[in-house]
């Protein structure tokens, strides 16, 4: 693996960057911190795909597989036009942080393919996901590596990676992949665990300024399965959402969006733009609204050192993987902003995927009820405890820098999992 390939991605800097920062502030070995900088192993494949007007296309893959001290490697499968190896390798460094963190026994791994979905159809987004599932066979499995869906895959891909898996080895192994359908394997709630999991982290966060959800206003930028969960589940809980958004555009109106119409209108029209009572918003704007809660549920780094002096929201919610960049957060926490991490706040998807293995290897499945009131604990223990770490441990000039916290949490857990198994 080229690290200066992986170094000159920005996304992949950052994370590498955050480490070092971590490392200054807390006691810790520093050969962790030299071991966690690059991933164990990167796979890149090519999938050849013969699409519906006869032609071949022939698309880039990769999995990374960045720690597995705590147990088999864990992390998403994305499919998206920006996906890369630099992407792909701080993702899976990011699960490796988030499960350490929420104290599973799991490591990081990520997956990913170049491509847009929605330019394929149905039978070409098959045709990709079981050749990927073919390409990556030799390297996952439900004690090697268990993939998961992410930005622009869903149950159904998941569905299509075990049935595969499960051909090529010859007997039915629904513990391969997580997020699956009920009907095959999948646990229930686990469709809306990350969202759950952002507005449980929410409410937590709401708590520490004195306030409660259910006067509270939310934007949410992002609407696929992580931001449209957030909205549904605080909408139920008593908040006002003022504005939501997607890959087009964003929908805006001060005294509410009603949550259950605009779930209706998408199954019709699949883009947010156009729903009636509303006003259009970019996804940029809907950053600079002020609301007491931000929710960026998209992609990285969309609040940046150019636009973060716009930001009004009192508290950011990272439903997204690192879309607060570390310039924007330096600024943010000297405002008095209190930004909950992404390894933390989106967590709830990695917490009922590890259910959902669970489940799948002992043969024993939970309500869903069961499930949401697992996934709470998790993480409000969580936060708890990252919470007290930052006012117990902090300097001043620290003050509320969860993230700091976070990883401070995850990387000493590391740290004695790798010198116990003498790795450092």
């Amino acid at each position: 693996m080229d690290q200066d390939e992986l170094l000159s991605n920005s996304f992949y800097k950052d994370v590498v960057s955050f480490l070092e920062v971590v490392e200054k502030t807390i006691d810790i070995n520093p050969n962790l911190i030299t071991r966690l900088k690059y991933p164990r192993r990167a796979i890149r494949v090519s999938i050849p795909v013969r699409m519906d007007d006869g032609s071949m296309q022939v698309f880039r893959g990769y999995r990374v597989q960045h720690n597995h001290v705590l147990g088999p490697f864990k992390g998403g499968i994305r499919y998206h036009p920006n996906v890369n190896l630099g992407e792909v390798s701080a993702l899976a460094s990011l699960m490796t942080y988030k499960n350490s963190l929420l104290n599973l026994p799991l490591g990081g791994a990520k997956g990913g393919v170049k491509v847009n979905p929605n330019s394929l159809s149905r039978v070409e987004l098959e045709a990709l996901s079981r050749r990927f599932a073919t390409e990556i066979g030799p390297f996952i499995g439900p004690d090697k590596d268990i993939p998961a869906p992410d930005v622009g895959t869903n149950p159904e891909t998941m569905a299509w990676i075990m049935d595969t898996f499960s051909l090529e080895t010859g007997f039915s192994q629904t513990g391969v992949v997580t997020g699956k359908p009920v009907e095959i394997g999948g646990s229930r709630g686990r469709l809306s665990a990350t969202g759950l999991g952002v507005v449980y982290i929410a409410e937590q966060a709401l708590e520490t300024q004195r306030k409660e959800i259910s006067q509270s206003t939310f934007a949410i930028q992002g609407f696929g399965n992580v931001g449209s969960h957030v909205a549904i589940e605080a909408h139920a809980m008593g908040a006002k959402i003022l504005a939501v958004s997607d890959i087009k555009g964003g929908i805006y109106n001060p005294r509410g969006i009603n949550i259950s119409e605009l779930i209706r209108y998408l199954k019709e029209h699949r883009f947010v733009e156009g729903f009636p009572h509303t006003n259009t918003i970019t996804n940029e704007e809907l950053l600079e609204l002020d609301v007491d809660v931000l929710c960026p549920c998209a992609l990285e780094s969309v609040i940046h050192e150019k636009n973060v002096n716009k930001v009004k929201a009192k508290i950011i919610v990272e439903g997204a993987n690192g879309p607060v960049t570390p310039q924007a957060l330096d600024y943010l926490l000297k405002n008095n902003v209190l930004v909950v991490p992404d390894i933390l706040a989106n967590g709830g998807g990695a917490v009922v995927s590890y259910f959902e293995w669970v489940q799948d290897i002992s043969w024993l499945f939970w309500k869903e009820q069961e499930v949401r009131e697992k996934l709470k604990k998790v993480m409000v223990d969580t936060f708890t405890r990252v919470w007290n770490f930052t006012k117990t441990y902090q300097k001043s000039k620290d003050k509320d820098n969860l993230r700091l916290s976070a990883m401070a949490i995850a990387l000493l857990r590391l740290e004695k999992a790798m010198k116990l198994r003498g790795q450092i």
